[in-house]
C-alpha cells in the first residue's frame, strides 16, 4: 500500500511503518488509521495537561534520581523492614510502646536519630524492643525469632532513617 498525498482535512496515523531500503522514494505503510485534524486537536487539548502533570511528577527535575546502588539498598532495607519490623512498626508507628515510634520527632526525643543509633538499638535492643543482631546479648533482651545479619541491620537503619526524614510515606518493595 502506498501513501499518496493526503487531504488537509484528514491525516493518517500510521502504525507499524516500515520502509524499503531498495527504493528510497517509496515507503510501505501498514494499518492506516484516518485521524481528522479536529480529533487530533481535541486529543491534544484533552490529554496534554494530565500527561504533562504526570511527566513532571516523575521527572528528575522534581525528584532527583538516586544512584542505582542507593535505590537497591533502599528496596532491600524495605524488604528487611517488611519481614522483621512491620509487625510492631507498621507505617513507622509502634503498637507496643506508642512513645517510641520511628517518626523523626520520637527518634530525636529518644536519642535514636542517627543511622548509627538506629543500628545499635536494632542490634542490641532497648527497653521493650528486642535486639535482632546475631551476637545480641544479654539473652533476655534479644529476639527469640530469626536474627538479622550485620549488613541487613545496616540496610534497615538506613531505610528507617530515610523514611523518618520523609515522614514515613508508603513502605513498598515493588
Amino acid at each position: 500500500m502506498r501513501l499518496h498525498s493526503s487531504s488537509a482535512s484528514a491525516r493518517c496515523c500510521n502504525l507499524f511503518c516500515s520502509s524499503h531500503k531498495a527504493n528510497a522514494r517509496e515507503s510501505e505503510w501498514k494499518f492506516q488509521v484516518p485521524v481528522k485534524h479536529k480529533d487530533l486537536e481535541f486529543l491534544i487539548k484533552r490529554f496534554a495537561p494530565p500527561l504533562t502533570a504526570v511527566l513532571l511528577a516523575v521527572s528528575p527535575i522534581c525528584n532527583p534520581p538516586e544512584s542505582l546502588g542507593q535505590t537497591l539498598d533502599i528496596q532491600r532495607g524495605a524488604t528487611v523492614f517488611n519481614r522483621a519490623c512491620i509487625g510492631c512498626h507498621d507505617t513507622g508507628g509502634n503498637i507496643i510502646q506508642p512513645g517510641a515510634t520511628l517518626f523523626a520527632s520520637d527518634l530525636q526525643r529518644n536519642g535514636v536519630d542517627t543511622e548509627e543509633e538506629i543500628y545499635r538499638v536494632t542490634y542490641f535492643g532497648k527497653g521493650r524492643m528486642p535486639g535482632f543482631g546475631e551476637k545480641c546479648t544479654p539473652r533476655g533482651q534479644c529476639t527469640f525469632g530469626p536474627r538479622l545479619q550485620d549488613e541487613e541491620i545496616k540496610l534497615l537503619s538506613e531505610f528507617v532513617k530515610l523514611q523518618a526524614d520523609q515522614g514515613w510515606p508508603n513502605v513498598s518493595t515493588d
